[in-house]
This record gives structure tokens, C-alpha cells and sequence, in this order.
């Protein structure tokens, strides 16, 4: 049983537009990546990896699993994404390497200096409130249901048909 076409192409195409959207953003605009970005760009790189193993093998079976992993990897970098937007928002505390806390009587000077490039807890840039972290997660969870439920239907469609 072959994986629904559309969603071998939603493989890739998801997370190559996102990591285009992401390049872009970097090298065009401007907004370079804290670490849990960079966090967030793996999964997509290993779900077009798997995208693309799934397109060279189809139409036989173990393509449908590697779409599967891919619909996985999206989901992972969109799970990141929803920490990070959280951490960007407030909601809670992000990695201490990853944002920069000076605490009273701490070094100033040491703390400055030792602070990460990017911060991870301070969004660049938003659209109608929503971080690019924000925006990963959304898209990336929401693509991922999308393959997942292509899947389902081409299962489903194979056990009837």
C-alpha cells in the first residue's frame, strides 16, 4: 500500500517552504536564529530527507513510512516551535543557555558578555501577535495532522478498495 501522493508531496513541501521561509528570513532580512530555532530547523531537514526517500521508493510500501517519519519530524519541529513561542510570550522559562537573566549582584559586565548572540525569550518579529516560533508551530502542526489524515484516508481506502 503507497502513501496518498499528495501527501509524499506535502513531505516535502512543508518543511522545504518552512526552511525556505526560514533562510530567507535570516539572509535576506536580517532575523538570525537564536538556538532553539536552529532546534527547530533539524526535524525539517529530516523530514525532506525522508520526504525524498519516500518519493524515490514509491510506490512501495516502506514509502508510506517514511512519509510517516516525515509527518513525525514536522510534528517534532512544531512541538519545539510551540515551546519557544511559549518561552517568547512568557509562559514559562526557556533554556537558561538559551536567554539571558541577569540576576541582581551577578557580574553586569560578565553577564553581558556571556549572554547568547540571539536571545531565545524576545520574538524579532510577529504578525498580528504571532512570533515565527508562533508561526512554526501553527504550521507545522497543522501540516503534520494534514499527511497524518491523507495517510489514514489511503489506508482506509486500501482496506475498502
Amino acid at each position: 500500500m503507497a502513501p496518498s501522493y499528495a501527501a509524499l508531496r506535502l513531505s516535502i513541501a512543508i518543511p522545504s517552504a518552512l526552511i525556505g521561509g526560514a533562510l530567507i528570513s535570516q539572509y535576506v532580512f536580517g532575523l538570525y536564529p537564536c538556538e532553539m530555532c536552529m532546534w527547530q530547523r533539524w526535524p525539517h531537514y529530516g523530514a525532506i530527507f525522508l520526504g525524498v526517500a519516500a518519493t524515490a521508493l514509491h510506490p512501495r510500501p516502506l514509502s508510506k513510512y517514511l512519509v510517516l517519519a516525515a509527518a513525525l519530524a514536522i510534528l517534532t519541529s512544531g512541538l519545539i516551535g510551540g515551546f519557544h513561542a511559549g518561552v517568547e510570550y512568557g509562559w514559562w522559562e526557556g533554556i537558561t543557555s538559551c536567554a539571558s537573566n541577569i540576576a541582581a549582584g551577578d557580574d553586569l559586565l560578565g553577564s553581558i558578555m556571556n549572554a547568547p548572540l540571539v536571545r531565545c525569550d524576545v520574538a524579532p518579529w510577529s504578525l498580528f501577535g504571532i512570533s515565527l516560533a508562533g508561526y512554526n508551530f501553527l504550521l507545522s502542526v497543522g501540516g503534520a495532522m494534514i499527511i497524518l489524515g491523507l495517510l489514514a484516508v489511503g489506508r482506509k481506502d486500501a482496506k475498502n478498495g
